[in-house]
């Protein structure tokens, strides 16, 4: 008897703690036994077990795992065509959580978290490119909600880009404001998607548009467009400071020829002046005493004449040049 109530109590601890699972925080669990979804008593909907220890029918039940919080699906870009028959790209994101645990399991084969963002990308896919379809590029970039206006220099320089490539890819500036429906869109998406993702037993908390590009092979010809024009622009402000540099120029010289001129005609004016000043000065002194003025004025051409040893000077002795010279005495008055 001893002998048989080891084993008994072998195989009941076993089953004991085959019967018992817990469930972590932030997940649920639901039971499947032969392949079927436990429910709760009298309703369709799927026992969902909360985080915290639970039993279970040992070798017949199932337990998963299915993880509750919210989760970011942020898969590649895709390419959309919008109404003008004019490829974009555009990156988005979208968070989901598991509402029905039940319908969840079925429709992704087991709980595979791959299979649901897989389905789930398909219908936001869907979804987005029939809304891009029905818009123009313009109101697919341009947004009008004030919550998602640009407030850093980075993203003002972003805005002020993609209107320029914008103006590019019209070939004209538009000059009627154009009403963005960015968050329209968005809205939109995110009310059908979480309609139709019903269906997987998922709730779509949000949906965003990350990034609008264009294809690379589009991309490089605006930018060559819009650094031709930008080039162009920087021309007509050289010409236009070359312009200003002569005009600036000119009136300058101008401004210095006439105070050039203004200060000559002075200058004249005062030399003028002082050489009459001088000459009345002379013919005053010589009205005094004239022989003493012939002899001074004489001794001034003796020095300016004899001032260098070098110099020669051929005349005849009797000329009128040496008369004070050939006599001692001055005539008397």
């Amino acid at each position: 008897m001893r002998k048989l109530i080891i084993p008994v109590v072998v195989i009941f601890i076993a089953l004991l703690l085959m019967s018992m699972f817990v469930v972590k925080e932030g997940e649920r669990g639901i039971v499947v036994r032969f392949g079927r979804i436990i429910k709760d008593n009298n309703t369709e909907v799927a026992r969902i077990y909360e985080p915290g220890l639970h039993f279970k029918v040992p070798v017949f039940d199932r337990v998963h795992d299915l993880d509750a919080r919210i989760q970011t699906m942020d898969d590649q870009a895709d390419r959309f065509l919008t109404a003008e028959k004019k490829d974009v790209i555009i990156d988005t994101y979208v968070k989901w959580r598991i509402k029905d645990y039940g319908k969840y399991y079925l429709a992704t084969g087991g709980g595979n978290t791959s299979t649901a963002e897989s389905l789930l990308k398909r219908k936001v896919v869907d979804s987005l490119r029939a809304e891009i379809g029905a818009k123009e590029i313009k109101q697919i970039v341009s947004g009008e909600d004030s919550t998602s206006a640009p407030t850093t220099p980075s993203d003002i320089a972003q805005t002020k880009a993609a209107k320029a490539a914008l103006a590019v890819i019209e070939g004209v500036v538009p000059m009627k404001k154009v009403e963005g429906q960015r968050d329209q869109i968005m809205a939109d998406v995110l009310e059908e998607t979480r309609e139709s993702a019903k269906d997987l037993g998922i709730e779509v908390v949000d949906f965003r548009i990350k990034k609008i590009n264009l294809p690379d092979e589009i991309s490089e010809s605006i930018y060559r467009r819009m650094r031709a024009e930008r080039e162009s622009v920087a021309r007509s402000y050289r010409s236009q400071g070359r312009q200003r540099a002569e005009e600036l120029r000119a009136r300058s010289e101008l401004e210095v020829a006439t105070v050039l001129a203004e200060a000559k005609r002075k200058a004249q004016v005062v030399r003028g002046d002082a050489d009459a000043k001088a000459a009345e000065i002379y013919a005053k002194a010589y009205n005094q005493d004239p022989e003493f003025y012939s002899f001074w004025r004489s001794l001034k051409a003796y020095e300016n004449s004899f001032s260098s040893k070098n110099d020669i000077l051929v005349i005849d002795p009797n000329n009128e040049f040496f008369k004070y010279m050939n006599h001692s005495e001055l005539p008397a008055k």
